[in-house]
C-alpha cells in the first residue's frame, strides 16, 4: 500500500496529543460523586466500556488522517517486446581443424565456445552451416538454444571431402537467410584456411551477402608459425606432424569489410573466447519494456471504518452508558 497525500500522515500526531490531554486535563474536569461509608459499588459492564468512547474516537480520527492521505495499491505490469537477431554460425570442419594449437584441438575448442556464444543469444534465432571441401546446413534457423548446442556438438572432421570451400560455406549460410524477416541478419564465419575447393568463389558470396543486408564476421584460427597436424604413418598409427599454418587473411577481411562486419585472429582458445564476446557486444538484440501502473483507491474503506467507529462511540456513550449531556 503507498499514499498519494503521505504529507497528510503528519496529522496522525493529532491522536496521541488528544490522549494526553484527556489524561491529565480532561479528567480534572469531571465531576465526581462521594460514595456512602466504604462501601463500593460493583463494576458492571459499564464501568468496562467508560473507556471505549474515547478509544473509538481516536480510532475514528486516524483512519479519517489516513483516508485523507489517500491510500492506494499499485499494480505494476511490464511488456516486453524482443526484435532479435538472426545469425548462422559457418564453421570450418576441414581435417586441418584438428590441429592440436588448440586445447584438445581447434574444432573442439571452436565448438565448445560457439555453444556458450549460443546460451547468451536470448531471443534470437540461430542456424549452424558446416563446410570442408564441401557445405551443408547442420541445424536451420530456430529459436531453440539447446536444439542449436546439441547439433554443434555433433559436428565432426571428414563427414564430407575434406579440403576448404569458404565461397561454399558462405553461400550456404547466406541461402539460410535469404528468406529472413529479422531486421538484423548475420554470419559468423570461422576457418583456418585458404579457399581451395568449391564452385562459389568467397568475393561473390561476399556481394551477395552485402547486397542482402547482410553482415559477415569472419575468424581466422590458428596459431602463428607451425602447429602440430595429426597424421597417420604407413603402419596405420597416428603421430603429429609441424605444419605452417596458412589462412588467408586478406580474404576474409575483405569479405568481413565488404559486408560492414569485422575480422578477428584467434591464435588462441582464449583469444578465441574473447573474439566470441566481441561479437556478442556488438550484436545486441533490441528489447523494449514498457510499464503499465495502475491505481487502485483504498481511502474509502478507511472512511468506512472511521464512521462505523463514530457510530460505534455513538452508541456506547449515549445508548449503553446512557451519559448526561
Amino acid at each position: 500500500m503507498q499514499f498519494l497525500n503521505p504529507y497528510i500522515l503528519i496529522g496522525i500526531v493529532i491522536v496521541p496529543l488528544l490522549l494526553l490531554y484527556h489524561l491529565f486535563v480532561g479528567r480534572r474536569a469531571t465531576l465526581t460523586v462521594s460514595a456512602l461509608g466504604s462501601a463500593s459499588a460493583p463494576r458492571t459492564l459499564r464501568y468496562w466500556l467508560r473507556p471505549m468512547p474515547l478509544v473509538l474516537r481516536l480510532l475514528a480520527i486516524t483512519a479519517l488522517i489516513i483516508a485523507l492521505a489517500r491510500p492506494v495499491n499499485v499494480h505494476t505490469e511490464s511488456e516486453t517486446t524482443t526484435e532479435g537477431i538472426d545469425i548462422v554460425l559457418a564453421m570450418d570442419i576441414s581435417g586441418s581443424m584438428l590441429a592440436r594449437d588448440f586445447v584438445p584441438d581447434r574444432l573442439t575448442s571452436a565448438k565448445k565456445i560457439a555453444s556458450e556464444f549460443v546460451g547468451e543469444r536470448s531471443g534470437d534465432r540461430l542456424a549452424v552451416v558446416a563446410f570442408a571441401g564441401e557445405a551443408f546446413t547442420q541445424t536451420p534457423l530456430t529459436s531453440d538454444q539447446a536444439t542449436v548446442q546439441t547439433m554443434l556438438s555433433r559436428l565432426r572432421s571428414g563427414v564430407v571431402d575434406d579440403g576448404t570451400a569458404i565461397g561454399n560455406g558462405l553461400a550456404t549460410a547466406i541461402n539460410r537467410l535469404r528468406e529472413s524477416g529479422a531486421k538484423s541478419k548475420v554470419v559468423v564465419l570461422l576457418t583456418d584456411g585458404v579457399n581451395n575447393r568449391g564452385q562459389i568463389s568467397p568475393a561473390t558470396a561476399a556481394e551477395i551477402a552485402r547486397d542482402l543486408g547482410i553482415k559477415v564476421y569472419t575468424i581466422g584460427v590458428g596459431s602463428r608459425g607451425s602447429a602440430p597436424y595429426p597424421a597417420i604413418d604407413m603402419f596405420g598409427n597416428e603421430s603429429m606432424v609441424m605444419a605452417e599454418v596458412e589462412i588467408d587473411e586478406a580474404l576474409l577481411r575483405r569479405i568481413a569489410t565488404l559486408t560492414g562486419g569485422e575480422y578477428f585472429r584467434a591464435v588462441d582458445d582464449n583469444a578465441l573466447a574473447e573474439i566470441y564476446e566481441r561479437i556478442n557486444t556488438l550484436e545486441k538484440s533490441e528489447v523494449q519494456v514498457t510499464n503499465y501502473t495502475s491505481y487502485e483507491e483504498l481511502y474509502m474503506l478507511w472512511l468506512v471504518a472511521a464512521l462505523l467507529l463514530l457510530a460505534g462511540e455513538f452508541i456506547i456513550e449515549r445508548v449503553v452508558l446512557n451519559r448526561l449531556p
